[in-house]
């Protein structure tokens, strides 16, 4: 009986120890560190397309014409015949200045005109009259030549009454303002009743021409060569400048919807800037851009070629130009410095340092560290 107690109370003491022992092998067992998950990004090969590479620059519009009206005469504004910012057509009269005085001095001088006519009539008849008298020996030939010179005066009279006409008739035509061509007006800078063009040339408005409009742009000197390079292979003569086209998008434009064409190249570039001034000149029927707006100009330069093209996200940029963020074969990340062309519908084309085979990151940029291994996503979607 005491010995197979004795024999219980020994098993459970062995399981004990053996337990203790298990617990002490556990707590001295150094922990294992998990491997770090890789970081995700999407890769995408490049796509061939048909791009064209093109000049890019930040231009702004300047109007067609811009003419100051004035008032060339004195007198008080009696009318305003337009509302401020509206198109005008041409020869629309916009502000009568006080055209009584005028109209008179015109009626003044046109009747000094008559007068003068008169004394010639009268002088000339009379030195014919002399003329005749003479041959019968009834007059001297001194009252011939009197006469003669009476009526070379009255000519130069009337010549000068003519022209005194025609000033009066001209300062008339001043007291009616007209639109010099269609425009846009801005608003009127002198109100009804005040005096104007006392002493100085009173400016009341500004009318600008808008339709068509230009665009001032710069270019520097490699894109200068690029553009000479173009129009040297397509033959172009001075005079064919106009045939190279020119598109223009605004600030919130996502494509180049306004077209026009070249119409003025500087004699040369500045020495300050590096660059020279070129002129574009578009159609703006709609009134759509205005005078003072900064746009993007691109001129085409090349005819479309294939290129190896990227989405325009995945080209970033630095102090050394342009670069791809690539994944290798073991997915490696790797950065590629590459030379960018045009860019079409956010595609943009790769011209050096990129090949068909490249898995190109699109996403997850923030991720890739080049040197590290991620993982990859390969994304069939084209953008």
């Amino acid at each position: 009986m005491y010995m197979n107690l004795f024999k219980r109370l020994n098993i459970k003491i062995i399981i004990a120890v053996a337990l203790m022992l298990l617990l002490v092998i556990k707590s001295t067992k150094k922990p294992t560190i998990p491997e770090p998950s890789l970081s995700i990004v999407v890769v995408q090969q490049p796509q061939l397309l048909k791009m064209t590479e093109y000049i890019t620059k930040t231009g702004n519009t300047v109007a067609y014409q811009s003419v100051d009206l004035v008032a060339r005469i004195e007198g008080y504004l009696e009318a305003i015949e337009f509302i401020d910012g509206t198109v005008v057509q041409k020869g629309r009269e916009l502000f009568i200045i006080e055209p009584l005085p005028y109209i008179e001095q015109l009626n003044g001088a046109i009747a000094a005109v008559d007068a003068q006519k008169a004394i010639y009539a009268y002088d000339s008849a009379e030195y014919t009259r002399q003329q005749r008298m003479y041959k019968q020996n009834a007059t001297s030939l001194n009252n011939v030549e009197k006469w003669l010179a009476k009526s070379k005066e009255s000519t130069a009279e009337i010549a000068k009454a003519v022209a005194n006409a025609e000033i009066a008739k001209i300062n008339y035509s001043y007291t009616h303002i007209n639109a010099p061509f269609v425009g846009r007006i801005g608003r009127h800078l002198v109100d009804i009743g005040n005096l104007v063009g006392n002493g100085v040339a009173t400016n009341l408005a500004t009318i600008e021409q808008i339709d068509p409009i230009y665009v001032y742009f710069n270019l520097n000197e490699i894109d200068l060569i690029k553009l000479r390079h173009l129009v040297k292979s397509k033959e172009f003569k001075p005079d064919d400048i106009h045939k190279v086209p020119v598109y223009v998008a605004m600030q919130n434009e996502t494509g180049f919807h306004h077209q026009g064409y070249l119409d003025f190249i500087n004699t040369g570039l500045n020495a300050s800037t590096g660059t020279i001034e070129f002129r574009a000149l578009l159609k703006n029927r709609k009134y759509i851009l205005l005078p003072g707006l900064f746009v993007q100009v691109r001129i085409p330069i090349t005819a479309p070629t294939l290129r190896l093209t990227v989405p325009d996200y995945a080209v970033q940029n630095d102090q050394r130009g342009s670069y791809l963020m690539v994944v290798d074969p073991n997915n490696i990340v790797a950065t590629r410095r590459v030379i960018i062309g045009g860019v079409e519908q956010n595609q943009l084309a790769i011209v050096k340092g990129l090949e068909a085979r490249d898995r190109v990151i699109v996403s997850g940029l923030q991720n890739a560290i080049p040197g590290h291994k991620v993982a990859v996503i390969m994304n069939e979607k084209r953008e």
